[in-house]
């Protein structure tokens, strides 16, 4: 058991996001700040590498919606949002609990918000310029 949990944690973690979205961008500092282990990389969606992880994963390269790479394994939606959760500090690991739940439900959640999130939120005209101390954590 120790060895896989060891194993999980080496592997390559990409967050691919909408990088036109401010619900996305807030996102990924919400990300930033609670990973103080770097275990994530981030790219936008609508760049050259993320479109190319895109294909790499065998994911579709048409979303709109967060896709979590974990090695040569890709996770969409609420997957990707509780495998996050994993890996951040402090009680939000408690939320992979609800990995439990029945995907169809949890997605149906995803969905309500992903669909409204522009509405709700707003877009950006351009992707999320990251501080020079995270950087290096943008492909």
């Amino acid at each position: 058991m120790y060895g896989s949990k060891k194993r999980e944690n080496s592997v390559r973690k990409i967050v691919l996001f909408d990088g036109e979205c401010h619900l996305c961008h807030k996102s990924v500092s919400f990300i930033i700040k609670r990973d103080p282990k770097r275990h994530f990389q981030f790219a936008s969606q609508q760049s050259e590498i993320g479109q190319q992880l895109l294909r790499e994963a065998g994911a579709p390269t048409d979303v709109n919606h967060l896709i979590l790479i974990e090695g040569a394994r890709h996770f969409e939606k609420s997957t990707a949002a509780l495998r996050i959760c994993r890996h951040l500090k402090g009680w939000w690991k408690l939320c992979s609990f609800l990995l439990l739940v029945p995907r169809p439900f949890r997605d149906a959640v995803y969905h309500i918000v992903s669909k409204n999130r522009h509405k709700w939120i707003g877009s950006a005209e351009s992707c999320l310029l990251p501080s020079p101390e995270v950087r290096d954590r943008f492909l």
